[in-house]
């Protein structure tokens, strides 16, 4: 069936109902997300039933934390671009908000769960709560399983080394500029998409023109310079990005990435850009000669990097920046 994304449950179609559903916030969809994903999409199969994933935006977080919010790993859009590379039927987004955070439980699992999508099973972490206070534990699911005739799967978290994979984790990762590692436990490179806008031209002046994408609120990457693929339609370009303006002004910075061999007029579209490795931390240059000299030697080492980072999964094969 041809994938489907629905924003919400107010009209779900005919043939989504009776599916098997993951539910959860899968900031990321990392490895043990895709863990998840991928019980469900085989209990799915053999019960002839679709498998969709329900999950929530913005992130709870951002509601109910102060300022600055999170740094996310993923957005509505990337996961629903994870969700059909892995081979799920579709995605529900639902709207958080703080009057749906007030929604009991019980009144979650009875109007959505079954109400509005008649679930024929549902598969969660072990560590996933929802409702009011967060009661809905996975001991309650399991038990409200029981009761309105749906099955419920719980799995365990994912080790890596000594600790769970998790979103936390790899946010710290790319936080310390991490990429590899990062990439790592999320079971592909991690990627992000933002519109080409205007910047201050500084660049191309000095030779090297870039595209700079404007970064989300709580954006927490380290700023660094990273050799980047980035996909603009169905093209993939190479290219050398740079975050952070430590020389210049620096208070949220766009992410500028130097596509190489590329001299076109592309502001006002939008770029999907993959960090593929990190080529080292920022620094700042005591004149621009000692910046363009380094700029050049980014790129030189960007363009290794690239020529010989190989995909870490065949999802990462199947989201486009390896072919």
């Amino acid at each position: 069936m041809t994938f489907i994304r629905l924003a919400g449950l107010d009209r779900v179609p005919d043939n989504l109902k009776g599916a098997m559903v993951a539910v959860g916030n899968f900031d990321g969809c990392h490895r043990g997300h895709q863990h998840v994903f991928r019980g469900l999409i085989e209990r799915a199969r053999a019960a002839g039933v679709p498998a969709l994933m329900l999950t929530f935006e913005p992130h709870p977080r951002d509601i109910f934390a102060p300022e600055p919010f999170m740094f996310r790993l993923t957005y509505a859009d990337q996961k629903a671009e994870i969700a059909e590379a892995l081979g799920l039927d579709g995605i529900v987004v639902m709207p958080f908000s703080r009057e749906f955070s007030q929604i009991e439980a019980e009144d979650f699992v009875t109007r959505f769960l079954v109400g509005a999508l008649n679930v024929r099973g549902v598969e969660v972490g072990a560590d996933f709560h929802f409702g009011f206070q967060r009661k809905g534990t996975p001991a309650f699911l399991r038990d409200a399983g029981q009761r309105h005739g749906f099955d419920v799967e719980i799995l365990a978290m994912l080790d890596e080394g000594d600790d769970h994979i998790s979103s936390s984790r790899i946010r710290a990762l790319l936080a310390e500029g991490h990429a590899d590692a990062a990439a790592q436990l999320l079971g592909y490179h991690w990627f992000f998409s933002g519109t080409i806008v205007t910047g201050d031209q500084r660049g191309r002046e000095l030779g090297f023109p870039t595209a700079n994408m404007a970064t989300p609120t709580g954006f927490g990457l380290l700023q660094g310079v990273y050799a980047v693929r980035a996909k603009l339609g169905d093209r993939l370009l190479d290219g050398v990005a740079s975050y952070g303006k430590p020389m210049f002004n620096n208070e949220r910075p766009p992410f500028e990435t130097w596509i190489f061999d590329f001299d076109e007029d592309i502001y006002g579209e939008t770029l999907e850009v993959a960090l593929l490795g990190t080529v080292r931390g920022q620094v700042k240059f005591r004149g621009l000669d000692e910046l363009i000299a380094a700029v050049n030697n980014d790129a030189s080492q960007a363009r290794h990097i690239l020529q010989a980072t190989l995909p870490v999964s065949e999802l990462d094969r199947k989201l486009g920046f390896f072919r």
